[in-house]
């Protein structure tokens, strides 16, 4: 069957209106996306992607809240995709051949602590596992954020995600994950300078060992990287770099796990994201990249989409739609375009 071209406007009418004002979609639009995932003769495309990109958070919620039959209230306050749903849609998809992923689709639909659950669920039963998107998901989220998603992880597999990465991750691996998804860190910007100055000494010291071993069994380096505050470790780096004239990630570079930790929770989240999206738009991406595209444009658009693709421009020197448009191909590509506008012109 020959591909439905699809052209996806993004209709931003009047400028945007201020944080914390609603842009909300009509009933009848609620009701044509309504359809679209439950419609006899397979998902209607066309209505179905120019709605979801139009649609914001608010709109999303309404939509879930007002979808009986594609979502059911959880006990945890959060409306989760019908199992039953979910795998009907992926027929459908697959039956009449739609281009776009429906892996987008679904995402960009989910409740965001869903989405979330599900995710750090596939990071530790991929083959390998995913160690970097399960400290993703736990560094670059809110404390409440992260919460939401395991309380959201309990509802779906009735088990917490202390439990599922305890047994499925062993050694110093297991130590590190099992407190990163455990914490739930303070946010504000109150920082102990003296505290700062000390444990940028214990982390150089445990560092520069010539023992590999040493700073994986070194309980303060775990302590410091996994209760710390965002603020209080971004100003430990910012000393780091100062005392010891080197980034703390770079003198990690053999320890993958430790890098992978600190670049998240002390990078600007919008150089993290960018660096991932340029990895995804590689010349021969693994479906795991392209895979990674998908996350990161459905999860940061409604977030920091127009920091993330200021950042992506001036560190790679194209814009990050035009790398999109040469990666992606059809309905997929134009969803992930008009995403990426979208969150632009917030």
């Amino acid at each position: 069957m020959a591909e439905r071209k699809i052209t996806i406007i993004v209709r931003m009418g009047k400028k945007l209106k201020k944080e914390g004002e609603k842009i909300t979609t009509s009933p009848e639009e609620c009701e044509a996306l309504r359809k679209a995932f439950s419609g006899p003769h397979g998902a209607e495309e066309k209505s179905m992607l120019e709605i979801l990109v139009k649609c914001n958070p608010a709109d999303l919620t309404t939509f879930r809240k007002n979808s009986p039959y594609i979502f059911l209230d959880d006990e945890y306050c959060f409306e989760k995709w019908d199992p039953f749903h979910m795998k009907s849609l992926e027929i459908k998809f697959m039956r009449f051949q739609v281009s776009i992923s429906e892996r987008a689709v679904i995402q960009r639909t989910m409740h965001p602590w869903e989405r979330d659950a599900l995710l750090v669920r596939k990071s530790l039963e991929e083959k390998p596992p995913l160690y970097n998107l399960l400290i993703e998901l736990a560094c670059t989220r809110t404390s409440d954020e992260f919460l939401g998603a395991r309380k959201a992880f309990q509802c779906l597999y009735s088990e917490s995600v202390e439990e599922f990465v305890a047994v499925k991750v062993q050694g110093f691996h297991r130590r590190l994950l099992v407190a990163l998804v455990s914490t739930y860190r303070y946010e504000g910007m109150r920082i102990d300078e003296a505290a700062i100055k000390l444990e940028c000494q214990k982390l150089a010291r445990a560092i520069k060992t010539d023992h590999r071993n040493e700073i994986e069994n070194d309980d303060e380096v775990l302590r410091i990287l996994t209760t710390r505050s965002k603020h209080h470790l971004k100003t430990i780096h910012k000393c780091y770099k100062e005392d010891y004239d080197s980034n703390l990630e770079e003198d990690l570079d053999d320890i993958q796990i430790l890098r992978d930790t600190v670049n998240c929770l002390c990078a600007p989240p919008a150089i993290y994201f960018s660096k991932i999206l340029d990895t995804a738009m590689s010349i021969c991406p693994a479906e795991q990249e392209m895979e990674a595209l998908t996350r990161v444009i459905v999860t940061r658009t409604d977030v920091d989409m127009k920091d993330i693709a200021a950042e992506f421009d001036r560190k790679y020197g194209a814009p990050l739609i035009e790398r999109i448009e040469a990666a992606a191909l059809g309905n997929y590509r134009d969803f992930l375009v008009a995403l990426v506008k979208r969150g632009m012109a917030n």
